[in-house]
C-alpha cells in the first residue's frame, strides 16, 4: 500500500510538472508551427524568449499580485489580454481561449496565441524577459547545433 501511495505521489509531480522541451526539440518544433521568420521574429528569438520566460516548461505559471494576472505556459501569456483563467478582473482575452490551452504538452495553440500577441503594437517587446535577456543579444547559441 505504501509503494502505490509513493508511486501515486511521483505520478502526480510528473503530471504537475508537464513538458519540459529539451533546446533543439523546441527549436524544431517551433520551426514546424512557423515561428521562424514570423512577423520577421529569427527563431533564435523565440527560443531565447522561451529560456528565459519559462525554461522552456508548458506548464510554467507566473502569479502577478499587481495587477491580479497570472502569465501561462512556455510562452508566460498573461490571462489579463491574451487568455481566460475566470479569475483575472478585467480580462480581454485576445486570443479567444482558456488559459488552460497554455499548458498543454500540444503548444501548437499557445504559439497561435504568441502570434496574435506579436500582431500587436508592440511586438515581441510584449515579452519583459525578451527585452530584458534577448534584445541586442547574440542568440546564435538558442538554435545552434539543432539543424534548424
Amino acid at each position: 500500500m505504501k509503494a502505490l501511495f509513493i508511486l501515486g505521489l511521483v505520478l502526480l509531480s510528473v503530471t504537475v510538472q508537464g513538458k519540459v522541451f529539451e533546446r533543439c526539440e523546441l527549436a524544431r518544433t517551433l520551426k514546424r508551427l512557423g515561428m521562424d521568420g514570423y512577423r520577421g521574429i529569427s527563431l533564435a528569438n523565440w527560443m531565447c524568449l522561451t529560456r528565459w520566460e519559462s525554461s522552456y516548461n508548458t506548464r510554467a505559471t507566473n502569479y502577478n499580485p499587481g495587477s491580479q494576472s497570472t502569465d501561462y505556459g512556455i510562452f508566460q501569456i498573461n490571462s489579463r489580454y491574451w487568455c481566460n483563467d475566470g479569475k483575472t478582473p478585467r480580462a480581454v482575452n485576445a486570443c479567444g481561449i482558456s488559459c488552460s490551452v497554455l499548458l498543454q504538452d500540444d503548444i501548437t495553440q499557445a504559439v497561435e496565441c504568441a502570434k496574435r500577441v506579436v500582431r500587436d503594437p508592440q511586438g515581441i517587446r510584449a515579452w519583459v524577459a525578451w527585452r530584458n535577456r534577448c534584445q541586442n543579444q547574440d542568440l546564435t547559441s538558442y538554435v545552434q547545433g539543432c539543424g534548424v
